[in-house]
């Protein structure tokens, strides 16, 4: 299969996989939220009978409501009135002009046949007034009473006119409004029948005219009334339908306010609203982005790169099906039942198997999608508590992962995770204003703890068919592998106690180069456990077994030493497939040597067969084919040289790992691995200090004397 999904990488590449599988990716989670972000709708009719209680699933505006209240408070709001100070001298000025032209008319004429009779003049007054007539006030003075006008003479009529203007001006130096011109002008009335200045024959005509003197001097500002009205109305906070209100109870008769707040809620038809669509697709495409990146920045090579992808994918998508199972079964609890979700599995998962970084994305996706999917209210809405208590879980075991020495104690994070699911717990019971008995508390913080030992218990679970599926080997895997009790490495132990020693002094060299350039170190002081397990077959052939006894390579031919010491490597990893090891510990065992040539036993054959060809004499390989391993065969020509080496200094090991690795330069054994010389560089600086730090020089202390 691994052959299979290899063979396709190289048809199609490294772009056009990885596209496929972000699209993939996409659309896997984009169908998982679907039904989480759509609201439930319901079979209701007008008049009907209710079959069970509905809440709203949203808050949303009611605004029938919202315009019956603003409505209400707009007719509250009262008019603003404005002062009208020239009507005073406008209204006086009336009255002077109907007594201006009365003493016009009874003006006497320049000519004796102009004179005008008494209905002449009436007639006259009443066409000069008729303006005044057709007012709003309306002017209605009676022929009678343009008759006593007339009939007074010029001195009494200015005086008239005088008393009456006086009366004007002290009632509209006072405010009046519409509602109050009657009383101002019944009081006008009695003020003018009471002054004795005024002639009885004039009373009524006066009366008129000191009534329609009266107006409204205090007037309604249109403007600003209108400013007041909409700031009263845009101040009118919307009435709102808020979310898990109840709209209608189980059995209440559905009239028309009920159904027209389910119709404003969407819950009375299958309706598609695209909103919450189109806001999936964004969250989907945010997830997918962030994933390419995190994907994109990782150190290693396309074809894993791919693999780590899908590890993420595969592994997401474990937590988007649990999720659907406990949102599914959570209408048959009271109580919130999405504390059971294993908070930490998916980080645990991607931690051991791709790296702390992409652990951390897909523990704050997880947590996300678990706000959406998991109900702990009466909304479709981001559930913000389930989202965070699966967020400090999961980040727990991210951060702790690293501190246990294998599968077994993957209990220790578990705990850890619990506790910490147990104190979000308390946090969310304490900040809630709801009153909680004694057995709910207890169901909420058991949850917890479930959640925590069951992230570990399904990780555990979970670990080997990733490590099978995916051909890939986990933190954990490697921690395992690294046990002095394995079988393997006491088969190395007892039977190669030299092989044994110099593999571990090749794993403190690799472990500590490689986490100085940033490639996998535990995987280096793993692999170089196992790499010479090829000597277990021979190995009183390989020197540093040779404890005591003769060295047997001389004894044999060239050719004869050359074909064992070339066949440890294959036969390491021979043994090593049989074992079911992983494969880049074969590939350890397989490529240390590459395919550099085996010096010694070269020039001996030379010495008597000039002739000689090279190749006979060199490693099958292959060359190593990452940094890893490219690291290990430095290291391994390294140890077995200085441990050669007599009185070893800092200048004489700095030229050794300086020739060392410019040998392997030159024969091309770094030529399919993609480490760098300033990498190489780094490397020889870090293999120089552990040696150094190795055979420091000892002070001599002087021999007692007696």
């Amino acid at each position: 299969m691994r052959q299979k999904a290899r063979d396709l990488f190289e048809k199609l590449g490294y772009r056009k996989i990885m596209m496929a599988g972000m699209l993939l990716t996409g659309i896997i989670l984009y169908g998982f939220l679907l039904d989480s972000v759509q609201s439930d709708t319901y079979d209701i009719q007008l008049f009907q009978l209710s079959q069970e209680t509905i809440r709203s699933e949203k808050t949303v505006e009611d605004p029938v409501k919202t315009e019956l209240e603003r409505q209400r408070l707009t007719e509250e709001v009262a008019p603003s009135y404005q002062f009208m100070s020239e009507i005073v001298d406008n209204q006086t000025a009336l009255v002077a002009s109907i007594f201006g032209y009365i003493l016009e008319v009874k003006a006497p004429p320049e000519q004796e046949e102009d004179r005008l009779t008494k209905e002449e003049m009436i007639e006259k007054l009443r066409e000069d007034l008729r303006l005044l007539e057709t007012s709003d006030n309306g002017l209605r003075l009676t022929d009678d009473m343009l008759s006593s006008l007339l009939s007074l003479s010029e001195a009494r009529l200015l005086n008239v006119q005088k008393e009456l203007n006086n009366l004007l001006e002290s009632s509209l130096n006072e405010s009046i409004r519409v509602e109050e011109v009657a009383r101002y002008r019944t009081e006008i009335e009695q003020e003018i029948r009471r002054n004795e200045t005024i002639p009885n024959d004039i009373i009524q005509a006066a009366v008129t005219i000191g009534r329609f003197g009266i107006i409204a001097n205090e007037v309604v500002n249109e403007e600003l009334t209108a400013k007041q009205v909409e700031q009263i109305r845009n101040s009118v906070e919307p009435t709102r339908i808020l979310q898990g209100q109840v709209l209608v109870q189980e059995g209440q008769v559905i009239d028309r306010e009920v159904y027209r707040q389910l119709e404003l809620a969407g819950m009375t038809e299958e309706r598609l609203n695209y909103k919450p669509l189109l806001g999936l697709f964004i969250f989907v495409i945010i997830a997918v982005g962030l994933l390419f990146i995190v994907i994109s920045r990782s150190k290693k090579d396309d074809e894993h790169k791919i693999t780590e992808m899908l590890v993420v994918m595969v592994a997401t998508s474990i937590s988007l099906i649990l999720m659907k199972l406990l949102s599914a079964i959570s209408n048959n609890f009271d109580l919130v039942i999405s504390f059971f979700f294993p908070t930490a599995l998916a980080g645990m998962l991607v931690c051991l198997l791709v790296n702390e970084r992409a652990a951390v994305y897909v523990t704050i996706f997880v947590s996300a999608a678990a706000g959406l999917m998991l109900p702990s209210g009466y909304s479709a809405t981001l559930q913000v508590d389930v989202a965070f208590y699966i967020l400090f879980g999961g980040l727990t075991a991210i951060y702790l992962i690293d501190r246990v020495g294998g599968r077994g104690r993957l209990l220790h994070i578990s705990l850890a995770v619990a506790f910490a699911n147990a104190l979000f717990v308390a946090f969310y019971l304490l900040l809630g204003q709801t009153q909680y008995s004694w057995s709910e508390i207890a169901f909420y913080f058991s949850a917890a703890v479930v959640s925590g030992l069951l992230s570990g218990a399904l990780a555990i679970g979970f670990l080997p068919f990733f490590e099978s599926a995916f051909g890939m080997l986990s933190t954990m895997r490697l921690i395992e592998l690294s046990n002095p009790n394995h079988p393997l490495l006491k088969k190395i132990l007892m039977e190669t106690p030299g092989t044994y020693h110099h593999s571990l002094m090749v794993a403190n060299l690799a472990d500590a180069s490689c986490e100085a350039i940033g490639a996998n170190g535990l995987l280096a002081r793993v692999g170089c456990y196992y790499h010479d397990i090829g000597k277990t077959k021979y190995p009183q052939f390989f020197i540093e077994n040779q404890v005591n006894i003769e060295n047997p390579h001389d004894r044999l031919p060239p050719e004869k030493s050359r074909d064992i010491i070339l066949a440890h490597g294959i036969q390491g990893a021979q043994m090593l497939k049989k074992h079911k090891m992983p494969k880049e510990i074969i590939d350890v065992a397989a490529q240390h040597h590459g395919t550099s040539l085996l010096k010694f036993f070269y020039y001996k054959a030379k010495e008597t067969n000039p002739d000689v060809d090279e190749n006979t004499y060199r490693y099958e390989g292959p060359k190593p084919q990452t940094k890893e391993i490219a690291i290990i065969s430095i290291a391994d020509s390294l140890e077995a040289a200085v441990r050669s080496m007599k009185e070893p200094t800092s200048e004489k090991i700095k030229k050794l790992v300086d020739s060392i690795v410019e040998d392997k330069l030159k024969d091309g054994q770094f030529e399919e691995c993609d480490i760098s010389l300033k990498e190489l560089k780094k490397v020889k600086e870090v293999m120089c200090d552990t040696l150094n730090g190795i055979f420091h020089s000892r002070i001599e202390y002087p021999k007692e004397t007696n």
